[in-house]
């Protein structure tokens, strides 16, 4: 694999959308909140698997800026169980020389909730062997009005000149800071981004698996790796061998 600027592709950055945990739960008579302990479960598998697999970097979403919508007590579970993620988890990763990332607003999260994210990042930001990174609070499109709103105060501020906005620019003032993944996976046979990455998304591939996320598990992002190495990217040129005839 080749990027656009010719190098040889490093290890992949995978995005992931966890789907699928309510219905794995409702075909089990289980409540919801079942269902997302056993996301977490499946999380922990496809992360032990993923740097097997040739993934350097992970992306997952783990709950939108649209998900507050949601009932109270299912929202007041997902973050127990961010908590309980990290406080079981945070020190195997950091000695498994994972690097934790979290994108998304923080501004109005619970100061425990806060408290977690900080130390996750903390705790790992030294190691470079994996990156984990977790979109929480996150949303594309909240994502690139804040993106926006952060480069207009630097244009107001005498900072930035307008004419130097490019691209990469405004690439930098996302949460991700630009860095697009090359294969977006969803779960559960849904197909759609469900405002996921939606500005990095330009050029990664996709792959909709039709398996609920508390199934999943190493083997099945090694399916969706496959059938993306399967795939000549682009990047809105032409095809290879259309290049080598002309």
């Amino acid at each position: 694999m080749e990027r656009p600027d010719g190098q040889p592709d490093a290890r992949l950055h995978v995005a992931i959308i966890m789907d699928g945990n309510g219905r794995w739960a409702r075909a089990r008579g289980l409540p919801r909140t079942a269902g997302h302990k056993f996301g977490v479960d499946a999380l922990k598998r496809t992360v032990e698997g993923a740097a097997e697999a040739g993934v350097g970097k992970l992306t997952v979403f783990g709950f939108s800026t649209e998900n507050w919508r949601r009932p109270r007590g299912e929202v007041s579970e997902l973050m127990k169980l961010m908590k309980a993620y990290v406080e079981s988890d945070l020190e195997r990763l950091a000695r498994d020389g994972v690097c934790v990332k979290i994108m998304g607003r923080r501004a109005g999260l619970a100061p425990d909730i806060l408290d977690v994210i900080e130390r996750a990042e903390r705790r790992t930001a030294q190691n470079d062997a994996f990156t984990l990174q977790v979109a929480f609070n996150y949303g594309g499109q909240a994502d690139i009005t804040d993106a926006v709103r952060t480069l207009a105060q630097a244009v107001k501020a005498g900072r930035l000149d307008p004419d130097a906005i490019t691209e990469d620019v405004v690439g930098m003032a996302l949460s991700s800071r630009g860095d697009a993944p090359d294969l977006i996976i969803r779960t559960s046979g849904e197909h759609r981004l469900s405002n996921f990455l939606l500005w990095e998304a330009a050029y990664a591939e996709f792959v909709f698996q039709d398996v609920f996320w508390p199934d999943y598990g190493p083997k099945h992002l090694k399916t969706a790796i496959e059938e993306f190495r399967g795939r000549e990217r682009r990047f809105g040129a032409v095809e290879a061998s259309k290049r080598a005839a002309s």
